[in-house]
């Protein structure tokens, strides 16, 4: 598989690599709170390959940089000479407090365990903004075109485990990646079936953050919140699947396979608050060159976000109005962006 980081029609490129004109391996990963991604691949000239792939648990490992070493010796005949890991959580100094794992990972534990010295941590939605550019066109899916002049600040969302978010400065002729934490501020009700969320959430949480209903564990509670608080049936099979899988997934491919009671209800609100705090992070950062739903989350559930429904939802922006409607709005259906985006960054560290 090969992907360059050649500019786009619609989406300006960042700035390019510096290219040596020599082949060299890097080893890319994307750590999340469920599962990590990592891959080795080669660079020359701006052009990756991924040489190979292997996903791992990320709570199997007591030890994070365990998966790293563990996948380094099945790869021991080939010289890496740069490591880049994206990680869910701020990123200060080369350290990072895993978020969702409650694990601390530092440049330093890396460097010690492969032997590698160029190393870095960014946070994994600032390697997805660098991912970007290296998608093809049809690895977006486009909601919503926008303004024709498609100039600007950009911006990221990702529900998954957890709700990352991203900026992308525009300098007038780069785009520059900057992390964000923005899916930890506050929820905000908006009418009284929010705010009867709202209380039930605080009760579990205390502080309820766009986090805790914009991601998989927010489809879990929503569902329960309509089930305990709101007096929607839960059928016997339902209970059984969910008991079985992953929760917030069989709950979205009921509301995909048509299901008209509680899942397709919980489905609803879900992409109902992500149209809203997807407004919030467009009118935060102006993000006129474009908003892209990345994560875990958008490309399983697009025929949800195609009906119009998510559209209406982000567009409610009261006086900004005007301004949402001029934001293109993409989905994007690579879940290895960040992946990409790490093994981007990877090739200019010195």
């Amino acid at each position: 598989m090969t992907q360059t980081m050649k500019k786009l029609q619609y989406l300006p490129c960042f700035q390019e690599a510096e290219h040596t004109h020599q082949r060299i391996y890097l080893l890319a990963g994307d750590l999340g709170g469920t599962k990590t991604n990592l891959a080795l691949f080669s660079a020359l000239d701006g052009e990756l390959d991924v040489v190979r792939e292997q996903t791992y648990v990320s709570r199997d490992y007591a030890n994070i940089t365990d998966m790293f070493t563990d996948f380094l010796q099945h790869s021991s005949d080939t010289p890496v000479q740069r490591i880049c890991i994206g990680v869910a959580g701020p990123v200060f100094n080369g350290r990072v407090e895993l978020t969702n794992l409650s694990r601390e990972l530092t440049t330093d534990e890396i460097r010690q365990a492969t032997g590698v010295t160029h190393a870095a941590l960014i946070n994994d939605l600032e390697a997805t903004a660098y991912g970007l550019a290296t998608l093809s066109p049809n690895q977006l899916t486009t909601l919503h075109r926008g303004s024709a002049s498609h100039a600007g600040n950009m911006a990221i969302i990702a529900p998954g485990t957890g709700l990352g978010m991203a900026g992308l400065f525009w300098d007038g002729q780069l785009h520059h990646p900057f992390a964000s934490e923005g899916g930890h501020a506050d929820f905000a009700a908006r009418n009284d079936a929010d705010i009867r969320l709202l209380k039930y959430l605080q009760e579990k949480y205390e502080i309820v953050s766009w986090e805790r209903v914009v991601s998989g564990p927010g489809i879990r509670d929503i569902y329960a919140f309509l089930r305990d608080v709101e007096g929607y049936e839960e059928s016997g099979a339902l209970r059984a699947a969910l008991q079985q899988g992953d929760e917030s997934a069989v709950i979205s491919k009921s509301a995909l396979a048509g299901e008209t009671g509680i899942t397709k209800k919980t489905m609803e609100l879900f992409v109902r608050y992500l149209g809203r705090v997807s407004a919030d992070l467009a009118m935060k950062y102006k993000s006129t060159g474009g908003l892209f739903l990345g994560g875990g989350i958008p490309p399983k559930i697009a025929p949800l976000l195609e009906t119009g429904d998510f559209y209406n939802h982000y567009i409610q922006g009261d006086r900004m109005a005007e301004l949402l409607s001029s934001v293109p709005l993409h989905i994007v259906d690579n879940d290895k962006t960040a992946l990409w985006g790490a093994a981007y960054y990877a090739q200019v560290l010195k």
